[in-house]
């Protein structure tokens, strides 16, 4: 009997029984490719599976046992994990090529060495390449097993056989199972080797990273269901051509996911950049229109970002508008606010929108210092040094209070900031030296930053 074939799209996984040119769930085009079934082995007489009945047991008699979390030896990996990595979990790392994502993984093996057992499997080095890495990293411990190996059934074998604490896959888009006929790569391979993996973090209780490479769109390759069935997503991001590296989290079981780590690469691998705001605002130009200095949350930590502007005639009839590490519309808005509300005639000019450092900035509290910055720009007046600017803009051209503010303010004094514009508060009390500048418009808020 001819087996029947199958078609899925390479973005969701989602099957579909033709060819069509769009995927009808996840409407992506040029996606559904096609695959034959997998045999399904293990089966009794008739095709029914034998499984014995599973017990369900009440939460109270669940035992807490031992601590579940334990640290990676590496701070900055520990605050986006949520405090430590979690026994039994799978973790999935994913980042650009050559961004730096085996480096941070194997370097945490000298730290978790000194108190587990890991394995690392690697599918795109050899042993030897492995060993002058190590050699380069200073990683020599022998609680450190090393496996080159891509076939599941292999690994899973050699997980068997040591029994490590920890399991470190690089990558899952290497890794295959003999029992499909599909590629390494490929979307049953990938999804096939995940779950096993799963299951072998579940049943084992052990703690599994496995490394993913992205695709152009910046996402993880592979299906979508990918990031669904791990228990935490972390992107390593930054430009490969920069020192500085920031991991985040986009899923986290056991955390929180807005947090952020700050590495610096170099010769000896990542450092941990305790201090981001220092880093960030490292090369600020002095008295140099167009640029200003906000205070934004990254989970718990505050964190200063400098906004940089660029407002220019343009000669079109089409002003161009380009921001990066800034929200496109939230963009488009503040220069609609600032010409109506602000009285700036910007619909005549080019407008970009720079965040430094490689940061997204994706909360309302760099509304105002995006709107000083641009209105510095225009008007070609610098904003003081010592100056920063926080705050919402609404569509009114009014300013409103963001959460977490005593945070925010003390983090800028903090840095050597001597003066905030900030809405207007009750109940703030400003750090000593300090000067607050509460306003409420953002008309108020360009004549305090730039001394009209």
């Amino acid at each position: 009997m001819k087996q029947r074939t199958l078609f899925y799209c390479t973005e969701c996984g989602n099957e579909t029984p033709k060819w069509a040119g769009r995927c009808p769930a996840c409407g992506s085009w040029n996606t559904v490719v096609e695959r034959p079934p997998e045999t399904v082995k293990g089966k009794g007489r008739g095709g029914t599976r034998i499984v014995s009945a599973p017990r369900a047991c009440p939460v109270t008699e669940l035992g807490e046992g031992e601590e579940i979390r334990f640290s990676t030896g590496m701070g900055e990996l520990n605050r986006v994990l949520g405090g430590g990595a979690v026994k039994g979990s799978l973790v999935l790392v994913g980042g650009a090529p050559g961004i730096g994502k085996s480096t941070l993984m194997l370097q945490i093996c000298g730290r978790l060495c000194e108190f587990s057992k890991v394995l690392y499997v690697s599918g795109e080095e050899s042993q030897h390449q492995l060993k002058l890495r190590a050699r380069r990293l200073h990683v020599e411990s022998q609680q450190l097993l090393v496996l080159s190996e891509t076939g599941l059934e292999e690994m899973i074998q050699a997980v068997s056989a040591e029994k490590p604490d920890v399991l470190i896959v690089d990558s899952i888009q290497t890794l295959y199972n003999d029992a499909l006929d599909s590629p390494a790569g490929s979307i049953s391979q990938v999804k096939d080797c995940t779950m096993a993996l799963m299951r072998l973090a579940k049943g084992e209780n052990i703690t599994v990273f496995v490394i993913g490479h992205v695709n152009k769109e910046g996402s993880i390759a592979g299906p979508k269901v990918l990031e669904h069935m791990v228990d935490c997503v972390l992107y390593f991001e930054g430009d490969r051509h920069t020192s500085f590296r920031i991991l985040r989290a986009a899923k986290n079981r056991f955390g929180a996911t807005n947090e952020i780590g700050v590495f610096e690469m170099g010769d000896g691998g990542l450092t941990e950049v305790e201090n981001p705001s220092q880093m960030l605002l490292s090369g600020r130009p002095e008295d140099a229109p167009g640029t200003c200095v906000t205070c934004v949350m990254e989970g718990a930590r505050p964190v200063l970002a400098e906004i940089q502007a660029l407002v220019v005639t343009s000669p079109a009839n089409n002003p161009r508008r380009t921001s990066n590490g800034f929200d496109y519309n939230r963009a488009a808005m503040l220069l609609a606010v600032l010409e109506k509300r602000g009285g700036l005639k910007l619909s005549a000019c080019d407008a970009y929108l720079n965040i430094i450092g490689g940061l997204q900035l994706d909360e309302p509290a760099a509304d105002l210092a995006a709107i000083v910055a641009l209105a510095s720009s225009y008007l070609d007046k610098p904003v003081p040094g010592d100056l920063a600017a926080i705050g919402e803009v609404g569509l009114t051209g009014e300013l409103r209070s963001v959460s977490q503010l005593s945070q925010r303010v003390s983090e800028v004094r903090r840095l050597g900031f001597s003066r905030c514009v900030l809405p207007v508060h009750r109940g703030l009390e400003p750090p000593a030296g300090l000067e607050l500048l509460p306003v409420r418009n953002i008309g108020e808020a360009i004549r305090a930053a730039l001394r009209e």
